[in-house]
């Protein structure tokens, strides 16, 4: 097992020169914002989607554009707003009155990257239009399903709930995004470099695209074969675990605080993006840091607290850290 733990590792630090090339060619354009980007680049190689919180004007949308601008694929942004259908989304059936025939005219879903821009902003039937296109990677249009291009990723961005004209997405949605992100307002360093490099009339800052879909799917494979020891995968369930039965981890204090804990799914995940993350890393292998170090933007959005939490200001964020103190690091 050594020898093939080598010998990935050595195909990592190689191919890590694409996602190099991917990073410079981000920094170029935003300053700052290091953990978006790495989690923006965990999700590509996971094949997975992405929720950026955060309030308006920290560059979000610009961050996903650029992104896609660095991937030789297809590219659509949609701004989601109170007024849109679900057939806005995934397209409809066209009726000819000549042919007395339906034709089917694709919606903007059918692309390799989604910007799903303020996605709270749209209502609950639209929310559920976009739930299929990103658990089965297809849409269905009439009677018709049409399977969706890879790789096809929905980066969405959104505004906190508490501002006015949202609405807050689904669980069975918010469960389908890998990562939930918040970002925070640049340090007073990177405003100065963002005020050098941004205050003029018409910034157009040239990015290049460096990889393309193939590319992709060489390193998907490839972080799929990072290897994860047996006690590394014990300590993933135990993290997630813990958010379900904090008792049992002699964590009585958060047992009536947490309403739900994380799903199967989040196990799943927080494996996967530690062998992302120790891709980024140029690690052949998975280490303890790389799961507490992805943890957090894995299980954000997945622990669900009680009023009573709520009441005693206490929010997912400080029981993922309680829970990643507690549990055994092995």
């Amino acid at each position: 097992m050594a020898v093939d733990v080598k010998r990935i590792g050595e195909r990592v630090a190689a191919e890590s020169v694409r996602l190099a090339r991917v990073r410079n060619e981000i920094s170029r354009v935003i300053v700052g914002q290091q953990v978006l980007v790495e989690r923006l680049l965990a999700a590509l190689l996971c094949n997975n989607h992405v929720l950026i919180e955060g309030v308006p004007g920290l560059a979000k949308t610009l961050m996903i554009t650029t992104l896609a601008r660095t991937i030789r694929g297809s590219f659509k942004r949609i701004q989601f707003t109170p007024d849109l259908l679900p057939a806005d989304l995934v397209g409809t059936l066209i009726y000819n009155p000549k042919t007395g025939e339906f034709t089917t005219k694709k919606g903007p879903v059918f692309a390799n990257i989604i910007l799903a821009d303020e996605i709270n902003r749209a209502p609950a039937k639209v929310q559920s239009a976009l739930l299929e296109a990103m658990q089965e990677r297809q849409v269905t249009i009439g009677d018709n399903s049409f399977k969706l291009d890879e790789p096809f990723m929905v980066l969405a961005t959104q505004n906190p709930i508490e501002q006015e004209g949202t609405y807050p997405l689904p669980e069975a949605q918010v469960d389908r995004f890998m990562f939930k992100l918040k970002i925070t307002y640049p340090s007073r360093d990177e405003e100065r470099q963002i005020l050098k490099r941004m205050a003029v009339s018409s910034p157009n800052i040239a990015v290049d695209a460096v990889i393309g879909p193939e590319d992709v799917k060489q390193l998907r494979d490839l972080a799929d074969e990072i290897f994860v020891d047996d006690k590394i995968e014990e300590y993933i369930v135990n993290l997630v675990e813990a958010t379900r039965n904090p008792s049992a981890f002699k964590m009585d204090a958060e047992a009536g605080l947490i309403r739900y804990g994380a799903s199967p799914r989040a196990t799943i995940y927080l494996a996967m993006a530690a062998k992302a993350n120790a891709f980024l890393e140029g690690r052949g292998y998975v280490t303890p840091q790389d799961v507490k170090t992805i943890a957090p933007d894995v299980l954000r959005h997945r622990v669900i607290v009680t009023y009573e939490a709520e009441a005693e200001e206490k929010t997912s964020e400080d029981i993922i850290r309680k829970v990643l103190q507690t549990v055994e690091v092995p």
